[in-house]
């Protein structure tokens, strides 16, 4: 029987080690390479956002790292927003993932808009099919995302993303709150012969992130990545792995059933 090849797990730092540990649950050899590392933004921002939580009808966060950056900055004294009965206040997450740390945080599972878990894909596009019904003119969303280094300062992070665009066609509001700052990383020698021998040694590289190919294409311009293989969590993110060279990239759900699956038909 073919052996499964190693997986590089490239999501930042604590969502790596999970995905790395749930891996080797199934008996994937895996390694974490995160290709974000992930800083917290302005305490105070956060804190002046929660406090101005009742103005909002919904809080869209963007990922995992957008949730735990929040929730680390909550007020001692902040009541619940959350599906409070004279609150009503929504969280949008767009995967499981997300979800996972919502509920982690205390926020219950009724007060979460995210997309089916059985449907083909978690991204704006999929939630968006949730939550539009629920906008009309003059709703409030607070969107929390990250922000890349050099854009640190802006409130709006990477800008206004698609289903932000969708929230205002509707008549809504949408303001942005930057939780934690994205960041290249830096490799060390033994990283650099590490990634350089993982390139071409059948290892499978998990990438959850547009971003994270960037920071690696950028961050080792030279490197020749026509005998290595991918499996890409989304289509877009797919697309830019194939532009950095790789010579197979195979695209997946982000849930773990998915993602073991496409390592193993690599084998």
């Amino acid at each position: 029987m073919p052996r499964t090849p190693r997986a590089i797990v490239t999501r930042p730092a604590q969502e790596a080690d999970v995905w790395v540990a749930d891996l080797r649950a199934r008996s994937v050899d895996a390694i974490a390479l995160p290709l974000i590392s992930i800083a917290p933004a302005d305490a105070q921002t956060l804190r002046l956002a929660w406090r101005g939580l009742a103005q909002y009808d919904a809080v869209m966060f963007v990922s995992g790292n957008a949730v735990r950056h929040f929730f680390a900055q909550k007020p001692a004294q902040a009541t619940a927003f959350f599906g409070a009965l004279d609150a009503p206040l929504r969280a949008w997450v767009t995967g499981p993932g997300s979800r996972a740390a919502l509920l982690a945080c205390g926020v219950a599972a009724s007060a979460i808009d995210a997309p089916a878990l059985e449907g083909a894909q978690f991204d704006s596009e999929a939630l968006w099919q949730q939550v539009r019904g629920t906008v009309v003119a003059g709703m409030r969303l607070l969107i929390v995302r990250g922000s890349a280094q050099a854009e640190e300062g802006s409130a709006q992070g990477v800008g206004r993303d698609w289903l932000a665009q969708q929230v205002m066609n509707a008549g809504g509001a949408v303001d942005f709150v930057v939780a934690y700052v994205r960041q290249a990383p830096v490799w060390s020698a033994a990283q650099a012969a590490f990634i350089a021998e993982a390139a071409q040694d059948g290892s499978v590289w998990v990438f959850s992130s547009s971003e994270a190919v960037g920071y690696l294409r950028a961050s080792l311009p030279g490197q020749n990545w026509a005998h290595a293989r991918a499996v890409a969590t989304h289509a877009r993110i797919a697309d830019a792995v194939r532009q950095v060279g790789f010579g197979q990239v195979m695209e997946s759900r982000p849930v773990l059933d998915d993602v073991v699956a496409s390592i193993e038909s690599n084998a």
